[in-house]
Order: structure tokens, then C-alpha cells, then sequence
């Protein structure tokens, strides 16, 4: 049984190759956004033009984006979407809420720091990680029924 995995959310840190490198073998079919900051944020006007005004160039992309994230999204059997440190990450948040809306596993991945401003999320999710490696063994768990050594 191949599962399909959309990793969502934070895209300054490697924790998406974290869980890939520790699921390696296991029947897993990854996908994510795109991660280059700069292409992400950019690519509505480098491909539909110049937008004088921040907001028109900023919804340009989230638009573009958009596109990928919903099919991503609806695709998926399980969705994880880590919230990280630096940023505050609404897109990641409203990724969750798509995902719950669909009725897509949800794993959410964050520090206990978030816990209190995250408790709504966290309620819609199916298990909420500390870390790439909790991800990795509930994923490897689902395919084996194996548990952590």
C-alpha cells in the first residue's frame, strides 16, 4: 500500500528531508510545495507580470501557489504540516484546515511553544509530533505496524 504524503508548512528547515531519509524503504510517495522562498513569493508576477502594489503581487502568487496546494492537498492520504519557529505560518494553517476539511489524516508537526495558539488545529489533527523522527515512526507504524526500538 503506497501512502501520499504531502508535506506542508514551514520552509526554512530541513525537516522534510529528515522524514524522508528516515522512512527511506517504506512504500512512501512524497510531495510539497515548492520551498525556494524567493520563487514562491515571486512566481505570480514572474509569470503573470509586475504588480505595483504589494498586495496585487503578493495574492499573484498565493493564487499560483494555490494551484499546486490543492491538488497536493487533494491527492494526499496524509497530510503533515509542520509550524515552525521563525515565522508565523498561515499558509500552514489553512493548509491543516483543507486537509481536515477533505477528511485527509493530519499529522501536525510543532514545538510545545505553539501548543496554546495551535490547540484549534492541533484538535483537528490525528496526532501531533514533536519532531521529523515522531512523523517518521508514525508513518512507518501506519505501513508495518511496526513500533519505534
Amino acid at each position: 500500500m503506497t501512502l501520499k504524503v504531502y508535506l506542508a508548512g514551514e520552509i526554512h528547515t530541513d525537516w522534510r528531508d529528515e522524514i524522508i531519509a528516515a522512512t527511506d524503504g517504506l512504500d512512501l510517495a512524497f510531495s510539497a510545495p515548492v520551498t525556494d522562498h524567493s520563487a514562491s513569493d515571486d512566481c505570480g508576477v514572474a509569470i503573470l507580470g509586475a504588480e505595483p502594489d504589494k498586495f496585487w503581487h503578493d495574492r499573484k502568487g498565493a493564487l499560483v501557489n494555490g494551484i499546486r496546494t490543492r491538488k497536493a492537498i487533494a491527492d494526499a492520504d496524509v497530510v503533515v504540516v509542520r509550524f515552525g519557529d521563525k515565522y508565523k505560518q498561515w499558509n500552514a494553517a489553512f493548509d491543516a484546515g483543507q486537509a481536515a476539511a477533505l477528511g485527509k489524516s493530519l499529522i501536525v508537526l510543532q514545538p510545545p511553544e505553539h501548543d496554546h495558539a495551535l490547540k484549534e488545529v492541533d484538535a483537528a489533527a490525528d496526532a501531533v509530533a514533536r519532531s521529523p523522527a515522531e512523523v517518521a515512526h508514525i508513518l512507518r507504524y501506519v505501513l508495518s505496524g511496526a513500533l519505534p526500538d
